[in-house]
C-alpha cells in the first residue's frame, strides 16, 4: 500500500528540465529517455509526461495543445511498411 511519504519521496526524484526554446525533437529524446516528469519550456510553461507521452492538460491555449500534439508525433514509434 502506498504511503504518503513514498509519494513524496518519489516526487523528489522528478527533476524540472528547463529548455529556454520549443526545440521539439531535443524535448521528445528528453522524455523518450526519462518515460516520466515536466520539462518547463520558457514560451509554454510546464508540460508533463508519462510513460514517454505528454499528457494533455484539460484547459489549455491552442499554442500548447499544438506543441503538445507535436511533441507527441515525434514520440510515436514509426510503423513499419508491409
Amino acid at each position: 500500500m502506498s504511503d504518503f511519504r513514498d509519494e513524496a519521496e518519489l516526487s523528489k526524484d522528478v527533476a524540472v528540465r528547463n529548455f529556454p526554446l520549443f526545440a521539439p525533437k531535443i524535448i521528445a529524446k528528453h522524455a523518450r529517455i526519462l518515460r516520466d516528469g515536466v520539462v518547463e519550456v520558457k514560451d509554454l510553461g510546464q508540460l508533463e509526461f508519462r510513460n514517454g507521452r505528454f499528457l494533455m492538460p484539460r484547459h489549455c491555449g491552442p499554442n500548447i495543445r499544438q506543441a503538445i500534439v507535436e511533441l507527441n508525433e515525434l514520440l510515436r514509434p514509426p510503423v513499419a511498411p508491409v
